[in-house]
């Protein structure tokens, strides 16, 4: 057997993320690949939080709706997931707090009180209970143990795990494989370490599911990457902050979600005129309003596309997994600042919060790439025109430059005009600008394929998806086609990826096909829709049920 999943669930507040990682770490130790879904209510206590981890031989990034093991902390966790229960399951739970017939149950109430050892280090028992099921050796596990449990917490984990080993009997194994363990990271880490690659200075957010973690990780880690994290009062604060740190030659980036840049989107424009360079990690969830705020979705594609009044040019990538969200992080912030536009990078919660295994060596890096410089010739003017639309840069503090920003329309110095030929120069400028963005994003990846090229059925889908979409292209003998930037569109590369597609599958996760729309947008038919909108990412046996309505 050369794949796993398990299912591990309870309520919030039990620590199923850190159990679910635990898991994922235990098979990364073994030399598997895993994915980790996390799955959690807009509950601080209470409701059901559950994390489906799934290791493979080879490399994966979605998961499937069928486990091999379901660790149950309560009763929900048991009755939530009765369609994942097949004949090869096998159930372990909390015979404390669930009721049921089969399996093996842990009292975990008993090995807590005997072991004194608070209710959350109940996660080791099932850590090591899985461990004993799974035919993994106790040596892996206290490894697992050891390099995921602060020092002080250790020995409770550790004797706790040992009760949950004893408690149960080995049903199969997981024979170690001969590949190097790697690292399991989520998205917003890997996004926040891309950032830092780009030469990320400050980093600017206010806390916004799904893109907290990505504030609280490069908090924890400011003093070793050398960079500053700020947490202003609420997302106005946040934009502004940052385009006061570049416009002052400090490299900013910000978080947020989809609510969050609704109040950002006045400072999008003002970055646009000013032509001040920031970098906006966009984190999408259901909407609107509120919505769900704990769960994902591929909703605001063009919100991001036609945010902000007026006219001006913008980057927007969507990486579809860690190795595109590391390259594509650094290169938009690069980006950004090369060409003094605003870059958002398009994530969602099942990208961003979701745990991959990470090969940083697998990484293709993009180019490095530096801001234009004044050279302190002559007399200094923020907004001179150029042939390719890019103004020389200089910052507050340089002799013999008075460097003036200006919302309004303005002249080469940043004086406010409301002339004519000044107004239509400065438009211009911004037009030579967008220009030379794509034409340099030429030279990029910015549309990826998977498959033949002849095999006459595509599989069209952006950002989270991708996964998903490769595996279950392999059924039916299909290609996948995944645009990587969507602004300035890349409609050559595009057009030449797609000759021979066949019958086409456009996969999204949301209700009115928002790829589609723009691929209509720039002329191109978009197949037929393959749409998801509940709030959930597909699951690759899902989708495959899904796109054999459109391939039969």
């Amino acid at each position: 057997m050369g794949e796993y999943s398990v299912l591990i669930g309870g309520k919030a507040g039990e620590g199923i993320n850190t159990a679910g990682l635990s898991i994922a770490a235990l098979f990364s130790r073994l030399g598997y690949r895993t994915y980790m879904y996390f799955d959690y209510p807009s509950l601080i206590r209470g409701g059901h939080n559950f994390a489906i981890i799934r290791a493979s031989e080879r490399a994966i990034g979605a998961h499937r709706t069928p486990v091999d093991v379901l660790l149950a902390f309560d009763q929900n966790s048991i009755e939530n997931h009765r369609q994942r229960i097949h004949d090869g399951t096998t159930v372990i739970y909390d015979s404390s707090q669930a009721v049921r017939g089969e399996g093996s149950g842990l009292h975990l109430d008993t090995i807590l009180k005997e072991e004194k050892a608070p209710r959350i280090v109940g996660n080791s028992a099932m850590l090591g209970a899985l461990a004993r099921t799974a035919g993994i050796g106790r040596d892996v596990l206290e490894d697992v143990l050891r390099a995921t449990v602060p020092a002080k917490h250790l020995e409770a984990n550790l004797r706790v795990a040992g009760r949950g080993y004893d408690a149960v009997e080995n049903v199969f194994t997981v024979e170690p494989l001969d590949t190097p363990a790697l690292p399991v990271l989520t998205g917003n880490e890997i996004t926040g370490l891309g950032l830092v690659h780009g030469g990320l200075e400050s980093y600017v957010a206010y806390p916004m599911t799904p893109t907290s973690n990505l504030l609280h990780y490069l908090a924890e880690r400011a003093e070793d990457l050398a960079i500053k994290v700020l947490h202003p009062e609420n997302e106005i604060g946040v934009i502004l902050m940052a385009l006061g740190l570049a416009y002052a030659g400090e490299k900013a980036a910000v978080g947020t979600s989809g609510g969050g840049f609704c109040l950002m989107t006045e400072g999008l424009s003002l970055a646009g005129m000013s032509e001040i360079p920031v970098t906006i990690v966009m984190g999408q969830r259901p909407g609107p309003s509120t919505g769900l705020p704990t769960y994902t979705a591929q909703t605001d594609l063009h919100f991001v596309l036609n945010a902000g009044q007026g006219e001006f040019p913008r980057l927007v990538v969507a990486p579809g997994d860690l190795d595109e969200a590391y390259a594509w992080s650094a290169t938009a912030l690069m980006l950004s600042w090369k060409y003094q536009v605003p870059s958002i990078i398009l994530t969602d919660k099942t990208l961003a919060e979701g745990a991959f295994s990470f090969d940083i060596d697998a990484v293709a890096p993009h180019p490095d790439r530096e801001p234009l410089l004044w050279d302190g010739s002559g007399e200094y003017r923020r907004y001179a025109l150029t042939e390719g639309g890019v103004s020389p840069l200089a910052f507050p503090g340089r002799e013999g430059a008075v460097v003036k920003v200006n919302s309004y329309v303005h002249d080469e110095a940043g004086i406010t005009t409301e002339a004519v030929d000044e107004t239509k120069r400065l438009r211009e400028k911004m037009l030579r600008k967008d220009e030379s963005l794509s034409a340099e994003l030429s030279t990029y990846p910015v549309v990826r394929t998977y498959g033949a090229r002849d095999a006459g059925r595509t599989i069209v889908c952006w950002g989270s998806e991708k996964w998903a979409c490769i595996e279950a292209a392999e059924v039916f003998g299909a290609r996948v086609v995944q645009p990587l930037v969507l602004a300035p569109f890349p409609a050559r590369t595009w057009k030449e990826a797609m000759i021979g597609a066949g019958k086409v599958a456009c996969v999204e996760n949301n209700a009115t096909g928002q790829l589609a729309r723009l691929l209509r947008q720039q002329g191109f038919d978009p197949g037929r829709p393959v749409l998801k909108y509940d709030g959930r990412p597909f699951a690759v046996d899902e989708l495959e049920a899904r796109l054999g309505e459109v391939f039969a």
